[in-house]
């Protein structure tokens, strides 16, 4: 089984490049399942009817979250119908959506876990004592494990790549926004990468307007974020897994860049 995870999709030039290069990917790659961070595809900041639809209709099997999901007001109109839209776990008792599914493919169940880190991030629950709870509660219904940890630092990261490693299948770090080198086989088979990277324009601060961005730190006022525009980069791993699962023997990290 070949899995492919897509960084953070962000605003209007993300959703453009996801839904162009994706269909590619999935036929030149041969990809069965797309798992994607969609946290940022609606302006930057959370999620619409219409960014949603579209990383569905652009390939998306399954969308992961983060610190944004609840940005839009316009996501608790659907985020408990929405079997796929996947937000972190740890939030409190009584938080709309889900906070992990299992996504039947053929005779395979693949869970996918989405995680909030708590350094210089929101005060959540632990996300390590979190992860044990689920994982206690898919017991033996999952044949593929995924988890996308929403997480700023690297040292929260790959600690809990170390903490799953041979409890996990894959392992990925979102947020940042920048694709890191270390995509590797843990010791005991987890498929672990810092960070996927992001899907956004590639002339730009993490997807923003480099001129705001700038003016923030030159000034120290407050600024109002515009998405950049243009062509974009289209960041993400392709992950096999062998058909008996709990083993992810090669891992390939895909960074590209749009012409123009």
């Amino acid at each position: 089984m070949r899995i492919m995870l897509v960084g953070d999709v962000v605003g209007r030039a993300g959703r453009r490049a996801f839904r162009t290069i994706t269909p590619q990917l999935r036929s030149e790659k041969s990809i069965d399942v797309v798992i994607v961070n969609g946290e940022n595809s609606a302006g930057g900041k959370g999620f619409t009817r219409k960014a949603l639809d579209e990383l569905y209709a652009g390939g998306a099997d399954i969308v992961t979250a983060g610190n944004h999901v609840w940005d839009k007001k316009d996501v608790f109109a659907f985020v408990d119908d929405e079997p796929f839209l996947v937000r972190p776990a740890n939030y409190p008792a009584g938080a709309p959506g889900r906070g992990f599914c299992i996504f039947p493919f053929k005779a395979v169940n693949i869970a996918v876990m989405n995680l909030s880190g708590r350094s210089f991030m929101q005060a959540l629950d632990c996300p390590f004592q979190k992860v044990d709870e689920i994982l206690g509660e898919l017991g033996e219904q999952a044949d593929v494990i995924v988890l996308d940890f929403h997480a700023e630092t690297t040292s929260e990261k790959l600690a809990m790549g170390h903490y799953l490693d041979g409890r996990a299948d894959i392992v990925v770090g979102t947020h940042t926004h920048v694709q890191t080198a270390d995509e590797q086989i843990l010791p005991g088979g987890t498929a672990y990468i810092t960070d996927l990277g992001m899907v956004g324009a590639h002339d730009s601060i993490l997807g923003v307007r480099k001129e705001i961005v700038i003016q923030k730190f030159r000034t120290g006022m407050p600024v109002r974020f515009e998405m950049a525009e243009g062509a974009s980069e289209y960041a993400a791993v392709i992950v096999d897994i062998e058909p008996n699962g709990r083993r992810a023997p090669r891992i390939e990290r895909i960074l590209l860049r749009e012409a123009g």
